[in-house]
């Protein structure tokens, strides 16, 4: 009850923006009612009150290492990475171009997934059409079908598409991509092939999290659902290409 009126307090200041003078008396009232409860429910503690609270701590590390985790994760991604519109212009003409197409997940909307640059890197090819899709999840519960897909031409075949989901929607890909035909032409499922990235986390001494957060990162990172399971890929047109990362 204390935490939500805090909560109560941003929401009345930040989001409503009521004046000081206005917001300060209605939380003080909450405040003095939730601090005697929570003085009378603090002799609890030492007799089993502690239990809910280190299951409360033990979620809330979790949930907090995870949500650094992934935010040092994509820093280190993102350093030294190119524009898209560079790559697109320097891969045509050094790589073979095969019929079909090719969908890179990304979880940034610029710069170049590390799939693609392994793909090129080792494969030395690339197809007709390459699509950098990245699927972005909006603070609202559904999003309309007309705003659900936004697409750039980058030119020499390539397209960055982002596909826009609800936070109570499925992400279903497949779906998505038979209902769009603005990137070059309508898409057939079995004649594409979709890279996703796997990245293998390397503790370090890096500024970032403590090493036992780090290990416990990389722990749940190879326990979490896999991108194919959640964009509902096929899973015999996926190809993942493994990377190392250090935060």
């Amino acid at each position: 009850m204390f935490i939500d009126t805090i909560l109560l307090a941003v929401v009345l200041i930040t989001l409503w923006r009521w004046p000081l003078w206005k917001a300060a008396p209605l939380i003080a009232v909450f405040i003095i009612v939730d601090l005697a409860y929570l003085g009378a429910n603090l002799l609890k503690v030492p007799q089993g009150g502690w239990v809910p609270l280190a299951i409360g701590l033990f979620i809330f590390t979790l949930l907090t290492t995870w949500s650094r985790g992934r935010n040092l994760m994509r820093q280190s991604m993102t350093e030294g990475t190119i524009p898209m519109e560079v790559f697109a212009k320097s891969a045509h003409s050094s790589a073979t171009r095969v019929p079909g197409t090719a969908i890179f997940m990304a979880s940034a909307a610029s710069g170049v997934p590390s799939a693609l640059l392994h793909n090129i890197k080792h494969n030395k090819v690339l197809h007709e059409r390459v699509v950098i899709l990245t699927v972005a999840i909006q603070d609202v519960p559904y999003v309309d079908e007309a705003n659900r897909c936004s697409v750039k031409d980058l030119g020499k075949g390539f397209y960055r598409m982002v596909l826009k989901y609800g936070f109570l929607e499925e992400t279903d890909i497949p779906t998505a991509l038979k209902r769009a035909d603005i990137c070059g032409g309508p898409f057939e499922i079995m004649k594409t092939s979709f890279f996703l990235s796997r990245q293998t986390l390397l503790a370090s001494e890096k500024p970032g999290m403590a090493i036992w957060r780090e290990k416990l990162f990389a722990w749940m990172l190879r326990n979490a659902a896999s991108a194919m399971e959640f964009f509902r890929l096929p899973t015999n047109r996926v190809v993942e290409l493994g990377s190392q990362v250090e935060i």
